[in-house]
């Protein structure tokens, strides 16, 4: 498994990106496989699929993704857009001399993966998205889609205006792990039964005030390494991949 403390910094797409490669053992022509986590995660996320898919025979890269822990993290708003955020990953195949790449996506990392083969049609050999199909590009803003089904409270609609949670969140990145990373006591009925406004709830409400339910999906040594990476590194960044999603709608006309 890769020292996540020490991670290989690549030049790319005006950022130090910060990646974490595990070589395949006996393939003489291994097919690449980037990892590309959501939010709130890291490369970390994927120390069970890396030594896997190398003991399978697959060169892994994991990159820890633009804003987050190690890798660059622009101020401006408009640095996280999918142009951004997918040119970052096409940086890392051109930096190893790599034609293409299986790209696997998780949660955010899914929704990018599903552009790239869109915006790279040609860098693309697989793609599997986990957690996020792939969604056609909407005929309105999405976020006028968001705030008409779910109100102002809807956490995506409510990052656009505000830094609120960004604050909270970093400030508090103990409740932030502690409630997130659990198992849903909720089935999948039980969900589908619930009113449109309590299947996407305020988060920011929800971080302050729940209390933790549900089998906890990381060790306390897991979960204090997320606690401590962004508790330096904090959230603003990774929510500034929200506030991209006018941006990339406006921008994404395929």
């Amino acid at each position: 498994m890769p020292d996540f403390n020490h991670p290989v910094m690549v030049a790319t797409n005006g950022i130090q990106l910060a990646i974490y490669e595990e070589k395949p053992r006996g393939s003489a022509y291994p097919f690449p496989v980037i990892l590309v986590h959501g939010m709130p995660e890291l490369a970390y996320s994927w120390r069970h699929q890396i030594p896997a898919l190398a003991e399978a025979g697959f060169r892994v890269f994991a990159p820890n993704q633009r804003g987050y822990d190690g890798t660059g993290a622009p101020e401006a708003v408009e640095e996280y857009d999918i142009h951004n955020l997918t040119g970052d990953l096409i940086g890392l195949l051109d930096h190893y001399n790599l034609d293409q790449a299986v790209f696997v996506g998780h949660d955010w990392g899914g929704l990018v993966v599903w552009q790239v083969p869109l915006l790279h049609p040609t860098r693309v050999m697989g793609l599997a998205g986990l957690g996020v199909p792939f969604i056609p590009r909407p005929e309105r803003d999405p976020i006028e889609m968001f705030r008409a089904v779910f109100g102002e409270d809807m956490y995506i609609v409510n990052f656009q205006t505000s830094h609120e949670a960004d604050e909270y969140f970093s400030a508090h990145p103990e409740r932030v792990f502690d409630l997130l990373m659990r198992r849903p006591r909720m089935t999948r009925e039980e969900f589908d039964a619930l009113p449109a406004e309590d299947k996407v709830p305020n988060l920011l409400e929800r971080i302050k005030t729940a209390e933790p339910e549900g089998e906890p999906i990381l060790s306390d040594a897991e979960k204090q390494v997320f606690i401590d990476t962004f508790r330096e590194t904090g959230f603003t960044p990774p929510i500034n991949w929200y506030r991209n999603f006018s941006r990339n709608w406006r921008t994404t006309v395929h």
